[in-house]
């Protein structure tokens, strides 16, 4: 099956790519380098001809809900256009578990809400999967955290391992379109400000972690579990133990 990946070369896309290629299928990955721009949906035509599937994968950097919004609004539409003129006959897309709960539609989220009603909305057959944040959220954050105490917002999350929901999505392009598939979390939910915590002291640092609450809806929402799963569904094998352990001895010297 030839299948399309829009964000093959990031943290998730990579791992998809490969699932396919171990699967027997023919993945073409969409890359501005090889001349398909999402974003302007420059190239998707020749990109996606023969495709049977497209995977959507792709992320932004941005955290202005504003950007995010804009973000994916302009890549979902390009992206279900020239699928529509491709024949594709399943679009399959990641998204976050908590999308569109209340309290839990601004920031990234805000992007995440407008990319999955186009999706429901496009008369394209579709399977959108929810999953929870990648175990390489905790330590992306700590880099992000200035001066000498690491103030962390008060939060329970259940981190996956990105290999493991890309399998999944991988298993999800090859079946028939699912519609909203079951959610898919990691083996075990914290509090980010522990898990931040555990990467620093692997780190070497000394610096103290702070949980702070943050205000308004979204602060309630992400400390009172608006970002675990909602009920049964998939579950990951990798603990983020395990994860930082392999992750530490993979960043130790030769």
């Amino acid at each position: 099956m030839r299948i399309a990946v829009a964000g093959g070369t990031g943290l998730v896309g990579r791992y998809v790519v490969a699932e396919l290629r171990a699967a027997g299928h023919q993945p073409v990955v969409l890359t501005r380098s090889a001349g398909a721009d999402v974003l302007t949906g420059d190239g998707l035509d020749a990109a996606l001809d023969g495709a049977d599937v497209l995977i959507d994968v792709t992320n932004t950097g941005a955290v202005s809900g504003r950007k995010v919004v804009a973000f994916f609004t302009a890549g979902t539409g390009n992206l279900l256009a020239a699928g529509r003129r491709a024949g594709v006959k399943h679009h399959v897309v990641l998204s976050i578990v908590g999308t569109g709960r209340p309290g839990m539609s601004s920031g990234y989220n805000a992007g995440k809400v407008a990319q999955e009603a186009l999706v429901r909305d496009s008369g394209v057959p579709f399977s959108i999967m929810r999953a929870t944040q990648f175990h390489q959220f905790v330590p992306e954050l700590l880099d992000r955290i200035p001066g000498p105490v690491l103030l962390v917002p008060r939060m329970r999350i259940q981190p996956v391992a990105a290999g493991e929901v890309a399998a999944v999505l991988a298993a999800l392009a090859a079946g028939p379109p699912a519609g909203l598939a079951p959610e898919m979390a990691g083996p075990e939910p914290a509090e980010l400000a522990g898990l931040v915590r555990q990467v620093a002291q692997a780190r070497g640092s000394r610096r103290p972690v702070l949980p702070v609450r943050v205000p308004g809806a979204a602060g309630r929402a992400m400390a009172g579990g608006g970002m675990l799963p909602a009920g049964p569904g998939l579950r990951g094998t990798q603990t983020f133990g395990d994860w930082l352990a392999g992750s530490c001895r993979s960043a130790q010297p030769a």
